[in-house]
């Protein structure tokens, strides 16, 4: 068993480092500056489209797509230890690589089921970063976690699709750039076959019926950075049937392959997040003093600090096991491991956040510090690409097979 990194991934790791270092973080402050400058919050800084250009030239860019043909041919195991250096900014790291949800899962979705047309209209402007989108899944009147419940009807009339439906949360739509939705519907209501009555079907944003209604809130945040989570309402949209994605009735199927990699992906974020976090706690214990002595001396908030290096250093492990078996037997084969990770780690990591709070004490809850937002942030992912129950269920059940008779 080989815990090191091969030649390539330390090559990345250390131009990524490097590039958090002289651009992402410096340009944190800016970004924010520039924003409460821009006529809409919802425009992107001119600080983002400058890391970009550095991300790319620098060749961190596409990190995230395996395929070498439109990606930088990457396994799991190679894009784990530097997606977990992008989530140590999460608002910036990731869009300046190109390496953005919900963007990743829709070029993955493109790659993977697109046809020629659709990877040419829609997969290479976003795998050059010239637009954004967003994956309609979610819904508020019905428990979306479990997908069969999704009420959004595409009723196929000729030589078109008519999509009629409410969707809320969906990432990326605020963004102006935000040209296309991935949308999850039913063509097959009254189908037998409860996983064969979705689909998805590529809907453009300047489609007459679409409406994006509102920003909806995270915790108060409107997650400006990320495109916020928007109400999309589908009214009678009218698209033509070559913007189905692969056939009717594999929207399910489909689904389950995007939020796969899309699940291992925020895991490895999330421990950037508990970097960032327990790097900020210790700098505040050496730096702060109280009743007579540093924080850092205090017996309570060493304790702090060992069980967060600790929980954080199990949580690697995990996540690399798991890309590495995504990696040899598939995302099939590493189910369990997949969904082990997406309910230990957002979990253990909003734990960490919450210590890293209350060592701040009140800057801790402020907009001086980026505790505040990388909480709600984690916090949120218990929730994101199915609550910790929906995995707890299904984990439960494939440990309870192996004695029911």
């Amino acid at each position: 068993m080989d815990f090191a990194f091969d030649a390539r991934t330390e090559e990345l790791r250390a131009k990524l480092l490097a590039f958090m270092d002289e651009y992402v973080y410096p340009a944190e402050a800016v970004a924010e500056e520039q924003r409460a400058a821009l006529a809409s919050p919802w425009d992107t800084p001119a600080v983002v489209e400058e890391l970009k250009a550095e991300a790319r030239r620098q060749g961190l860019w596409n990190l995230f797509l395996p395929d070498s043909e439109y990606g930088a041919g990457l396994t799991n195991l190679q894009y784990a230890p530097l997606a977990e250096i992008t989530g140590r900014s999460p608002q910036l790291a990731p869009t300046a690589l190109n390496c953005a949800a919900p963007d990743t899962g829709n070029m993955e979705v493109l790659a993977q089921f697109g046809d020629e047309q659709q990877k040419k209209q829609w997969l290479e402007p976003l795998l050059a970063g010239e637009i954004r989108s967003a994956f309609a899944m979610t819904e508020p009147e019905v428990a979306s976690s479990d997908a069969t419940n999704i009420t959004t009807h595409i009723r196929r009339e000729g030589d078109e699709y008519v999509v009629t439906g409410r969707k809320w949360y969906i990432s990326g739509a605020m963004n102006p750039d935000c040209k296309i939705f991935i949308v999850m519907g039913k063509t097959d209501p009254d189908g037998a076959d409860i996983r064969r009555q979705q689909s998805m079907v590529l809907v453009p944003r300047d489609t007459p019926g679409v409406t994006v209604r509102r920003a909806m809130q995270v915790f108060g945040y409107e997650d400006h950075y990320h495109g916020g989570h928007a109400e999309v309402v589908f009214d009678g949209a009218r698209v033509p049937v070559t913007h189905l994605i692969g056939e009717e009735g594999g929207g399910f199927a489909i689904a389950q392959a995007r939020l796969g990699p899309g699940r291992i992906h925020h895991c490895m974020r999330l421990i950037g997040m508990a970097e960032r976090s327990i790097e900020l706690m210790c700098r505040r214990a050496v730096s702060r003093t109280a009743f007579g002595k540093a924080l850092a001396q205090q017996g309570v908030v060493q304790n702090w600090i060992a069980d967060a290096r600790v929980a954080v250093e199990q949580l690697r492990l995990l996540v690399l096991k798991t890309a590495w078996m995504m990696d040899t037997v598939g995302n099939r084969g590493a189910h369990t491991e997949i969904q082990a990770i997406k309910i230990a780690t957002p979990r253990t990591v909003v734990d960490i956040i919450d210590r890293a709070i209350q060592l701040h004490g009140a800057g801790g809850v402020s907009q001086d510090f980026p505790l505040a937002e990388l909480y709600a942030g984690a916090r949120t992912l218990m929730l994101a690409d199915g609550p910790d129950e929906v995995h707890q269920r299904s984990l439960a059940r494939r440990e309870l097979k192996k004695y029911l008779s």
